[in-house]
């Protein structure tokens, strides 16, 4: 995977997805989680659903990646990454998969796993 940094000199508030994907993902103690590994945009609505982040494993084996409902992060300009208020043991236990196993995203009961998980309401709502 590139490394990518999250584009912080452009104004506004819109970014390309393949800016996205690499950046990395910090919790509130400033504690390295992860990076995104990529977007899940919900067709209908155009609105961001999740964030998959790569955690755990070296050198991609035993990688997991993890779905963060996008209104989990927040962008911090001074670390250059997404923050969440998560730690490393919360995502030990949260709903994930490895690169042969992807998820169904589109089953309702997948996505309501997840966001029950984090507590957060659901995008499509």
């Amino acid at each position: 995977m590139r490394e990518a940094t999250a584009d912080t000199t452009s104004p506004g508030s819109l970014i390309a997805a393949d800016r996205v994907e690499g950046t990395a993902v910090y919790n509130r103690q400033g504690d390295h989680l992860g990076a995104i590994k990529t977007v899940m945009i919900d067709k209908p609505s155009g609105k961001v659903a999740y964030a998959v982040m790569s955690f755990g494993g070296f050198l991609g084996i035993g990688e997991k990646y993890h779905p963060l409902p996008w209104s989990m992060l927040t962008y911090h300009r001074g670390q250059r990454g997404y923050v969440v208020d998560l730690d490393k043991a919360q995502l030990e236990g949260a709903p994930s998969y490895d690169a042969a196993t992807p998820p169904d995203y589109d089953d309702p009961a997948w996505g309501r796993k997840v966001h029950d998980y984090y507590r957060v309401p659901p995008y499509w709502m």
